[in-house]
């Protein structure tokens, strides 16, 4: 019972880690997923996350088996 993790860009240097693997439990969400893979107290502003391929909110909850990805904020001209 795992969920796949991805971090992007200058996101991954912030917190030292691309990838990881966490143990599922009850209630966990987007969020509460950061907080434990990252050891930050939230998720940085404009941040986007995907779960499964899809956007997701931080406060969405997770399944067992889920791939989630964080993307640092979009930025251009």
């Amino acid at each position: 019972m795992s969920i796949q993790i991805k971090v992007f860009a200058n996101l991954a240097d912030s917190i030292g880690k691309r990838t990881g693997i966490m143990e599922y439990t009850e209630g966990l969400t987007v969020e509460s997923l950061w907080q434990g893979f990252s050891g930050q107290d939230e998720l940085p502003n404009g941040v986007l996350c995907a779960v499964n391929f899809d956007y997701a909110e931080p406060g969405d909850p997770l399944k067992d088996g889920d791939e989630i990805a964080f993307f640092p904020p979009v930025t251009g001209g």
